[in-house]
């Protein structure tokens, strides 16, 4: 096998509801030594192809819409004509950012795009986003998680949880089904691992993300069918 996964951190400044937040972006490259995709162009398209290199980009991967993860996505596939890549759900946040343009192609559900001697899967993970998306590779034992699972847990907007419903559902059904030793590679911060996570899932369940944990005794907040209050509902074993 001759893939391989290098990281790109750039940084700047987001606005959520008037506030400023400092924050770092990594974008990650896929490929060998002749093709890549690249997922998650940050705003620093410069420093994303002095890393590419030589190599040509088939493809720019966008986990989701959010103006400081695509801010070099056109600059980054316009070198080598290589198309833009987008849940349609996601294209009023991407529009924030790219006004007269639209990405090439709409991602679904379990779409496949190949790269050297690979394949990135798309898992759908809404939360953070309407059209927030994942990357599994298995050859490579990595999921890329976006915004929707980060080092320290499920990501944040301004220090919120946009839908954390929908998120921890996502999270748990469609993350927390790869094996443990899968690497997470986010689009902020350091690497984790499936396991890593997955020990920590009842805690967010509970409450713990929002402060609003439940007694380990509580039995009330549950519906007859083990569906959560929030809404949550998780398919993890065998039906």
């Amino acid at each position: 096998m001759t893939a391989r996964i290098e990281r790109v951190v750039t940084e700047g400044v987001v606005t959520v509801d008037g506030s400023e937040y400092k924050v770092e972006n990594n974008t990650w490259i896929v490929g060998d030594d002749e093709e890549v995709i690249v997922i998650d162009p940050a705003r620093d398209a410069e420093a994303i192809l002095e890393s590419v290199g030589e190599r040509e980009v088939l493809a720019v991967i966008c986990t989701h819409g959010l103006p400081d993860h695509v801010g070099g996505a056109i600059e980054v596939a316009a070198r080598d004509e290589a198309v833009v890549a987008l849940n349609r759900k996601d294209r009023r946040l991407w529009r924030e950012t790219w006004e007269e343009t639209y990405p090439d192609i709409d991602m679904e559900d379990e779409g496949v795009f190949g790269v050297a001697d690979v394949e990135l899967e798309v898992i759908a993970t809404p939360g953070i986003t309407q059209g927030g998306v994942s990357l599994y590779v298995e050859e490579l034992g990595v999921v890329f998680t976006g915004k929707t699972l980060l080092a320290d847990g499920p990501g944040k907007i301004g220090g919120e949880y946009p839908a954390l419903a929908d998120q921890l559902t996502a999270i748990g059904e469609r993350l927390f089904t790869l094996p443990g030793d899968t690497r997470v590679l986010p689009a902020h911060g350091e690497e984790t691992t499936i396991a890593d996570q997955e020990q920590h899932f009842d805690e967010w369940l509970a409450g713990s993300l929002t402060g609003d944990r439940e007694p380990e005794d509580a039995t009330e907040g549950l519906l007859a069918d083990g569906t959560k209050v929030s809404g949550i509902k998780l398919r993890l074993d065998d039906e």
